[in-house]
C-alpha cells in the first residue's frame, strides 16, 4: 500500500491556510486511509517585503485598507467576516492583536520541524502564535518561544535561525509554487495530481482524498477461485 502524499504551500500571516489546515483535518478525520497519509507544508511568503515587524500602531484594518485600496469601514467589516467564518471552524482570531511582519524564518523553523519530524504540530503553534494570540511571527525569539513549545530544541531552533539555514529549502519551494502557477494560499496538492486552491469545504478536501487514493492505490478485484489452466498446466 502507498502512501498517499499531500504538499499544501501556505503563509502564516494568512488567515485562510489557518481554517484550510482545519477544514483538511475534518476530512482527514473522515478519510478511512489516514494512517496512509503524509501531509508537508511548503512555504509560500504573502509578502516577502515585510519588515520583521510591521509598525504596531498601525492596525490590521488599516494596513488593509491601504494594501487593497478600500475604507477602513471596509476592512473592518472583511476582517468581521473572516472572523465568524473562522469561528464555524473552531478557530478564535483576534486580528486586533495582529503583529505582523516577515514571514521567511517562520518557514525556515517550519523546514526545521519537516526533518525533526513535528512539522505539523509546529505549523499550528506558529498559526495560533500569530492569529490568536497576536505574537510577533517575524521575530526571531518569538519562534524560537513557539517552535520550542511545539516540540523542536530551542537552542537549536535559534542556531538556525542565526545562521542560513534551511533557507535554500524555502526558496525551492516558493519556486515550484511559481512553477505550478499558484498566485494565492493556501494550495493543496494531493497525490501529486490534484490541486486544490483555496479553503475549500471539507467535503470537497474529501472527495479529492478519496480520487487521489484511487489512483494511487486501485482497489485489487474480489477473487473467486475455481478451476482454472496455468502456465504450468490445468487444475
Amino acid at each position: 500500500m502507498k502512501k498517499l502524499l499531500i504538499d499544501i504551500w501556505s503563509d502564516i500571516a494568512c488567515p485562510w491556510c489557518y481554517i484550510g489546515k482545519r477544514r483538511l483535518e475534518a476530512a482527514l478525520a473522515l478519510f478511512p486511509h489516514r494512517a496512509e497519509v503524509e501531509v508537508t507544508w511548503r512555504a509560500f511568503e504573502l509578502d516577502p517585503s515585510a519588515p520583521p515587524v510591521r509598525d504596531a500602531r498601525v492596525s490590521h484594518a488599516e494596513r488593509l485598507a491601504k494594501k487593497y485600496g478600500m475604507s477602513v469601514e471596509r476592512a473592518e467589516a472583511a476582517i468581521k467576516n473572516l472572523t465568524e467564518v473562522a469561528a464555524t471552524d473552531g478557530l478564535e482570531f483576534h486580528f486586533e492583536k495582529a503583529r505582523s511582519g516577515n514571514t521567511f524564518d517562520a518557514h525556515r523553523v517550519l523546514h526545521l520541524a519537516l526533518e525533526r519530524g513535528v512539522q505539523d504540530a509546529v505549523k499550528e503553534r506558529l498559526l495560533r502564535g500569530y492569529m490568536t494570540e497576536g505574537v510577533a511571527i517575524g521575530e526571531r525569539e518569538a519562534l524560537v518561544t513557539l517552535a520550542g513549545e511545539a516540540g523542536l530544541d530551542r537552542g537549536e531552533v535559534r542556531a538556525t535561525l542565526e545562521s542560513g539555514r534551511y533557507s535554500a529549502e524555502v526558496r525551492a519551494d516558493e519556486e515550484q509554487a511559481a512553477t505550478l502557477g499558484i498566485s494565492g494560499v493556501p494550495f493543496f496538492v494531493i497525490g501529486g495530481r490534484y490541486a486544490v486552491s483555496g479553503a475549500q469545504p471539507a467535503t470537497a478536501l474529501l472527495g479529492a482524498l478519496e480520487r487521489a487514493w484511487a489512483e494511487v492505490n486501485p482497489e485489487r478485484l474480489d477473487l473467486a477461485e475455481g478451476a482454472a489452466c496455468g502456465p504450468d498446466g490445468c487444475a
